[in-house]
């Protein structure tokens, strides 16, 4: 017969009775429980880290055609932005019209993650389109590139809602968020077969220790294997 296990939340309040008194604090608890693993002889097994779900091309194609067919001016300009650049939403919602140079096609990304600045590139072909977007919003008095009805930079959440409308409307199995955009790109952009050192100057990713004698590459390098490259996006 199996012994039935008393739930975790129920053995965690049995134990807390022994503890109050102690006015414990994470480190104590955390050396108790390290010494009642080593007493019970339980093994620590690594979790494997479960792969992020990468979106196929033609789930992209499909997803994007829905918002192309939305024909909200402002989601389309967003998402595009999203895919050619796979800045993170927390990136995006702080991105003003002075941080685009449409001369060089590159967006700033001001104290990103790690409170690190960047440049990240956008296909020569989304230029004028980009710029068009940016001087029919000149007579709303905006800052931010992008900005709800009531002249407020979207939160993080607001951002999710709308890609997450268009997940629905495309039928899609999983919702397409801004990171699965961004794993997107990136995926997409090693299949192409561009060397990592190429990538990372504009992914904002902590350079790799086998990378760090090549992350000093120019950026004008970087640009020009990405622009040759997105010439065959799905979008």
């Amino acid at each position: 017969m199996i012994n039935k296990r008393t739930s975790p939340r129920k053995k965690a309040l049995q134990i807390a009775k022994n503890f109050r008194s102690e006015d414990p604090d994470y480190g104590y608890l955390r050396t108790v429980f390290m010494h009642l693993r080593q007493i019970l002889e339980v093994e620590v097994k690594p979790q494997p880290k479960k792969l992020p779900y990468v979106p196929k091309e033609e789930e992209i194609a499909k997803y994007y055609e829905v918002v192309w067919k939305n024909n909200n001016i402002q989601d389309i300009i967003m998402i595009k932005v999203l895919l050619y650049t796979g800045i993170r939403v927390s990136e995006l919602i702080r991105l003003k019209k002075s941080d685009v140079d449409s001369d060089r096609c590159q967006i700033r990304i001001t104290a990103g993650k790690g409170k690190k600045d960047r440049i990240v590139p956008f296909p020569k072909s989304f230029r004028e389109t980009l710029v068009v977007y940016m001087s029919n919003t000149a007579e709303k008095l905006t800052s931010y590139l992008f900005e709800s009805s009531w002249k407020k930079p979207y939160s993080d959440r607001g951002i999710r809602r709308i890609l997450e409308k268009y997940s629905k409307l495309a039928g899609m199995s999983q919702n397409i968020s801004p990171h699965k955009l961004r794993h997107f790109l990136l995926t997409w952009l090693k299949k192409q077969g561009i060397d990592d050192a190429l990538i990372q100057p504009y992914s904002g990713h902590e350079t790799r220790k086998s990378l760090e004698v090549y992350s000093k590459l120019s950026l004008s390098e970087a640009q020009d294997v990405y622009e040759e490259s997105i010439k065959d996006f799905p979008v």
